[in-house]
């Protein structure tokens, strides 16, 4: 099994060297954001005692972090744009083993985006994390798993690329400013931060932030509500994809 999602991985990452969009839209375009944030926030990140690379670096992180959702999508719709979907299918791996492989490419960007942002984050911007580093890795791979699982989920209820797009998009920026990423929670109107719980991306600000800042409470709460939001989009997509059937759910229309 791991040498046949290793095949389909590694086909993965061989394209990504043509259509690298997504590196730069997970790594660059967020380091240049950052910095901006980090400047806007420097005095009033609505946190006491924060510096803006408390608010700048995960909001930036969790802001960019949907572009896995469209890296996994556009690899399935890629496969029936070319064809190729029907021979992948008539080859040995099974269901587990291709989605497995479509999984390690979203993970390896993700690895790098977190290395990146908060490594540069501390060394260029004076984040200073005051908790465990790997409870800050461990909120993004949360993170992650969820973006992923979502992913798979609106691939599987959308009939073509272009509804992906637009869903990932919407989700996306809304998640982001409900979340508190774009602009500090404190600063949301009452109404948004009754209703920011509702969405993934509080919680991953919140676990980055109770990380970054020391904050009593660790991570299992912000961590156990992302896990059981990848288990509800997993159960969608495991209900709603079809992968004898190459159009259904896929169709590039």
């Amino acid at each position: 099994m791991a040498r046949r999602s290793w095949v389909i991985a590694r086909n993965e990452i061989l394209l990504l060297r043509y259509d690298s969009f997504a590196l730069l839209a997970l790594t660059v375009l967020p380091l240049i954001g950052m910095a901006f944030m980090k400047s806007a926030f420097q005095s009033s990140c609505g946190i006491a005692g924060a510096t803006g690379a408390a608010q700048a670096v995960p909001g930036i992180a969790v802001t960019f972090g949907p572009v896995l959702i469209g890296s996994v999508g556009y690899g399935f719709y890629r496969e029936h744009a070319w064809k190729t979907w029907p021979r992948l299918r008539s080859s040995p791996a099974s269901t587990a083993e291709i989605l497995c492989g479509k999984t390690i490419l979203p993970l390896l960007l993700l690895g790098g985006q977190f290395a990146l942002l908060f490594g540069l984050g501390g060394a260029l911007l004076g984040l200073h994390v005051e908790g465990s580093w790997a409870a800050l890795a461990l909120v993004a791979v949360a993170f992650g798993l969820l973006l992923i699982s979502l992913g798979f989920a609106i691939t599987a209820v959308c009939e073509t690329v272009v509804q992906a797009n637009a869903i990932t998009a919407v989700a996306g920026l809304a998640g982001a400013c409900l979340g508190g990423a774009l602009m500090p929670f404190a600063t949301l109107p009452g109404w948004a931060q009754t209703i920011a719980p509702a969405v993934p991306h509080y919680w991953a600000m919140r676990g980055y932030q109770d990380v970054i800042l020391g904050r009593g409470g660790g991570v299992a709460l912000p961590v156990a509500v992302l896990l059981l939001y990848t288990a509800g989009f997993a159960a969608v997509a495991a209900w709603r994809l079809r992968f004898e059937d190459a159009k259904t759910g896929f169709a590039i229309g």
